[in-house]
């Protein structure tokens, strides 16, 4: 499951600094969002998929590492606080 050209430079301009900026922590947590809700979609119709579920656990403990350390951060928490907020990803907090 990967994501689509055109949903991926979305999120990378909407987040990011500029259209190259990729590794930035916010454009890292929507991507892992983005990627948890189309595994979360596949697994209603095959639920028995054991082996996709330990990577959507995985990529879980990914996005709550990375949330982790926007939130502990000082000069970040302003970036946290839009992420969780944001209608777009509808992150659970």
């Amino acid at each position: 499951m990967s994501l689509e050209a055109k949903t991926r430079e979305e999120l990378i301009c909407q987040y990011g600094k500029n259209e190259k900026d990729v590794g930035s922590m916010p454009v890292q947590v929507a991507l892992l969002t983005q990627r948890i809700q189309l595994l979360s979609l596949h697994f209603k119709n095959h639920p028995k998929d054991y082996s996709s579920q330990q990577g959507l656990l995985k990529l879980v403990g990914q996005r709550r590492r990375f949330l982790k350390y926007l939130k502990t951060k000082h000069k970040t928490y302003s970036q946290y606080i839009q992420l969780i907020q944001s209608p777009e990803l509808k992150i659970r907090k």
